[in-house]
């Protein structure tokens, strides 16, 4: 079962996270915060109470709102990928 161990806010909507398989790295969750459970979340004051709560393997925030961990697995390393990619010099 994948499971966030470690998370910490770096800053706007930036989350350096580690995962239980060995994956980790920044993640930027700007573009994930829809819906009203995320709404708060677009304050950057409120984002940046973020807490790893491990009954959940997951972040989460004062208002119960959470990622599943295979959604920011995926997130990460789309951005990974895209970031490579560019270095590169390549369009996606």
């Amino acid at each position: 079962m994948l499971e966030v161990t470690y998370a910490r806010h770096l800053g706007d909507y930036t989350v350096l996270l580690r995962f239980n398989d060995g994956i980790e790295g920044p993640v930027d969750l700007k573009d994930a915060l829809w819906g009203p459970v995320f709404e708060p979340l677009k304050q950057v004051e409120f984002f940046g109470k973020l807490t790893l709560s491990e009954s959940l393997g997951t972040i989460t925030w004062p208002n119960e709102a959470d990622f599943a961990p295979e959604f920011l697995k995926d997130k990460l390393i789309e951005q990974r990928d895209s970031h490579a990619e560019k270095q590169r010099g390549g369009v996606k």
